[in-house]
């Protein structure tokens, strides 16, 4: 059996725990949807709360679906110069 949280239900548990401004790929579909849109089109919010069935940003908006990702300055040798 596979325990492990993914996707929103981890979002969840981490806002459950107290962490507040999780960088998340967010969409209204899927949390596949999520991470195919942050791939192509960037869709990124700091989640900061879960009401009533919806992840809530920074700027007020609500997604039903928040999947956390790593967010990290690129370096110089990350952009090969």
């Amino acid at each position: 059996m596979n325990n492990k949280l993914t996707g929103s239900d981890l979002t969840r548990a981490m806002l459950a725990r107290g962490d507040t401004n999780i960088w998340c790929a967010v969409d209204d579909d899927s949390d596949d949807q999520a991470m195919t849109d942050h791939e192509n089109n960037d869709f990124t919010a700091r989640i900061v709360s879960f009401k009533d069935g919806h992840f809530i940003c920074t700027m007020g908006a609500t997604w039903l679906y928040a999947v956390p990702i790593k967010i990290a300055p690129l370096t110089q040798e990350d952009a090969g110069l």
